[in-house]
């Protein structure tokens, strides 16, 4: 006898105590792997061990590098990604990303990336140089989601005279086909095109900008590390802006020089520590050359660790001398912020912007005030 699958839907949901709802039916043999696989995870949290309640029916045999194989083969990429996200976070399961064995096989992802960089103290040389396969990848898929995004803010508007030059991204398609319909060949429903038309772009002369990023690298801000260092990237080497990549706990280190290389500078990122957001934002004020053609971005979650009233009278001279400072509460593709909402709103009274977005976000932002 076949058991229901919706009933095994339940069971795996319910864990060891959801028995009954098979009536006494064996699970499939992929429903048992996935059980097992399951309760390998969570069969290790002490609060439902205390309620009871396991996920499968007793100690499992599996390793791993057992259970990345297994979790791969049977569930959805995005089960598998919570599950990872689970095991190195909740759990802090390390060998996730400190064995030679997994990293070698694993398929990297933003999770993966934030458990190397706050494991990558625990490793070797030799592991270090497979973990930083999983930053190369990750990055590499950031990079390309992000730069068409930068460029696009940065690339001006398409103006409707037309160009002589002829670039596939400025293609005026409806003069095209309107002013060579004289040459279509209806035999063959084919349109001869004798003159391509193409748009110009419109752009005003840019003076030089600095942008200064801010990043606070406490173990709760990974995800801003990454996208700041990442954005960074793509902001370098635009035309008529200087970008700098400031990291800070109680510490300031200046990353500026590793800006073109995101996957060096994140592995010489250093996460955790306390906060001293004061000392970054001193440290950022000395790198003004030009205030008014300034942006300062600081992210962080705006707990400060040493005092506040300083803090806020720095954030409020920069804004007074015409530097444009922006404090963000989050920098990741959620943008789901997490900071210390009485700080937020005294930057906010002394006239510096306060908000949450994304990578994409901030660049249009930049590009807005640059471009005016």
């Amino acid at each position: 006898m076949t058991t229901d699958p919706t009933l095994e839907r339940w069971r795996l949901v319910l864990g060891e105590p959801g028995e009954s709802v098979l009536n006494g039916q064996p699970l499939s043999g992929e429903a048992a792997s996935r059980d097992a696989a399951l309760d390998w995870l969570y069969g290790r949290d002490e609060e439902l061990r205390t309620r009871g309640i396991r996920g499968g029916a007793g100690p499992s045999p599996l390793t791993t590098v057992d259970w990345l194989t297994g979790i791969g083969r049977l569930f959805p990429k995005e089960t598998i990604e919570r599950l990872q996200r689970d095991a190195v976070e909740k759990y802090e399961i390390h060998d996730v990303v400190t064995n030679p064995a997994v990293l070698e096989t694993i398929t990297p992802n933003q999770t993966l990336l934030k458990a190397v960089l706050h494991t990558k103290h625990l490793m070797n040389p030799d592991v270090l140089r497979l973990a930083r396969r999983i930053v190369e990848a990750v990055v590499r898929d950031l990079m390309e989601k992000l730069k068409a995004e930068v460029r696009n803010s940065f690339s001006g508007s398409r103006s409707r005279r037309p160009s002589r030059f002829r670039q596939a991204r400025n293609f005026d398609v409806r003069r095209t086909i309107r002013d060579n319909l004289a040459h279509f060949r209806p035999e063959d429903r084919r349109l001869l095109i004798e003159t391509p038309y193409f748009f110009s772009r419109t752009r005003r002369h840019l003076d030089q900008w600095q942008v200064i990023l801010l990043v606070d690298q406490s173990g709760s801000m990974t995800g801003s590390v990454i996208h700041s260092a990442v954005t960074a990237a793509c902001l370098w080497g635009l035309p008529g802006i200087r970008t700098h990549l400031v990291a800070f706990d109680t510490e300031v280190v200046d990353l500026t020089s590793d800006v073109d290389d995101p996957v060096e500078l994140l592995m010489k990122v250093q996460l955790g520590g306390g906060t001293n957001i004061a000392r970054a934002v001193q440290y950022g004020s000395g790198l003004i050359e030009a205030p008014r053609r300034t942006i300062l971005v600081l992210i962080s979650d705006f707990y400060e660790g040493g005092d506040p009233h300083h803090l806020v009278r720095l954030i409020g001279g920069l804004v007074d001398q015409g530097t444009k400072v922006f404090c963000l509460a989050a920098l990741d593709t959620a943008a789901n912020p997490h900071y210390d909402t009485h700080t937020a709103q005294r930057f906010a009274n002394v006239g510096a912007a306060v908000g949450a977005m994304t990578p994409g976000e901030l660049a249009a932002f930049i590009a807005e005030h640059v471009n005016r």
